[in-house]
């Protein structure tokens, strides 16, 4: 099959002849249909982790067409179904292939099955920058989630978030504020807060952080962001203070500044001259296996995995229906012009690596959307 592999060396990546994938008893064997770009995905081919030959690439969609003996008959998963789902691929130390393939394995509970009318390039950009999301507002904040997960699990793994899981539950009306309310994660993180509200029959106000240009749309439907302030206001702080009448914030999620994993041992980051304890994670946590990531190890956690798996279940369910899927650019050339197209628009670090002069129209600047191949 074709993929595309990691050359960390020449840190970039190229289409290799390579051996099909086989999946294990528990795994599905999936034809991979459409691929989305997450911005760790140029960011780990052009800053390597991981050693050569490996397959890069995280989000999916496709159809199954094989699975492993043991995978159970109440899985009720057919060859035919269209399913979608995230593997690590090149952004760890961890030999793991990634999804820029024309096949892919993956195990059978950590992919969720796409329903109508969800289309398949849609779905492609579910996977991570969801379950990303969720964790965040349901796993670590505790906001009420529409569905049931093992809170006693994560409370061992992480003694905690007792207390943040049971503030959340209290009687109060809660503020929340997204900060880069625009970008991917945190359009699906601004509809989880609604569905928190419907699930709690709690009074949540939603504020945001993000460019004016995006304010009419963060404000309508499934979004519904209460209010706005502009990232380029030097006191936008004190404005979402005037905005809530003095309260301030309870909750608040960054999905914009750099991704950064806090070990037990002492962690990677310290932040400074802040008055509450930030909470640090990372998606790859879902996937159940140890991570070495960035200079340290992110656990094996078996909440986390828990959690994916509720989560995606309720995904097949609910996609679609209680959350709506992100816009999508769809990208021409296939693997092909990933590198240099898609990779090229979301660079490798901050906005003006984004500033891309080309006249294709597929190629005008990124906001709010995802860049789909189909395969």
């Amino acid at each position: 099959m074709k993929a595309l592999v990691l050359a960390a060396e020449a840190r970039t990546a190229y289409i290799r002849d390579i051996p099909q994938p086989v999946p294990s008893s528990t795994e599905l064997l999936i034809r991979v249909r459409a691929i989305a770009l997450n911005p760790i995905d140029p960011l780990y081919v052009t800053h390597p982790l991981g050693s050569s030959g490996r397959t890069v690439g995280s989000d999916f969609a496709g159809v199954m067409v094989e699975a492993g003996c043991n995978v159970p008959v109440e899985a009720s998963l057919c060859v035919g179904d269209e399913v979608g789902g995230f593997l690590q691929g090149a952004c760890s130390v961890n030999d793991r292939s990634g999804a820029f393939a024309e096949f892919v394995v993956a195990p059978w509970d950590l992919v969720w099955r796409i329903p109508k009318p969800v289309t398949i390039e849609q779905a492609a950009g579910v996977s991570l920058v969801a379950l990303t999301a969720a964790q965040a507002i349901w796993y670590r904040l505790g906001l009420q989630a529409p569905f049931a997960y093992d809170r006693d699990q994560a409370f061992q793994e992480h003694p905690d978030w007792r207390a943040k899981h049971n503030e959340a539950d209290g009687p109060c009306a809660t503020n929340v504020l997204i900060y880069g309310a625009s970008t991917s994660v945190a359009l699906y993180a601004a509809q989880m807060v609604r569905l928190s509200a419907e699930s709690s029959g709690k009074a949540i106000r939603l504020y945001g952080v993000a460019s004016k240009a995006r304010w009419e749309f963060l404000k309508t439907e499934p979004y519904g962001y209460n209010a706005l302030v502009d990232y380029r206001d030097l006191h936008w702080l004190e404005r979402i203070r005037e905005l809530t009448g003095g309260v301030g914030i309870h909750y608040a999620f960054d999905c914009i500044s750099e991704a950064i994993v806090r070990s037990r041992e002492g962690g990677a980051w310290k932040a400074p001259n802040i008055s509450v304890e930030p909470s640090y994670g990372a998606v790859w946590e879902g996937l159940g296996e140890e991570v070495q990531y960035q200079g340290f190890t992110v656990r094996r956690s078996p909440a986390a995995r828990g959690f994916a798996v509720a989560f995606y279940a309720w995904l097949s369910a609910c996609m679609g229906s209680e959350l709506s899927s992100n816009p999508i650019r769809l990208m021409p050339g296939g693997l092909e012009s990933v590198v240099q197209d898609g990779f090229q628009l979301l660079g490798v670090g901050g906005m003006e690596e984004r500033r891309i002069v080309r006249a294709e129209p597929w190629m005008r600047p990124v906001s709010a959307e995802k860049l789909v191949y189909g395969i």
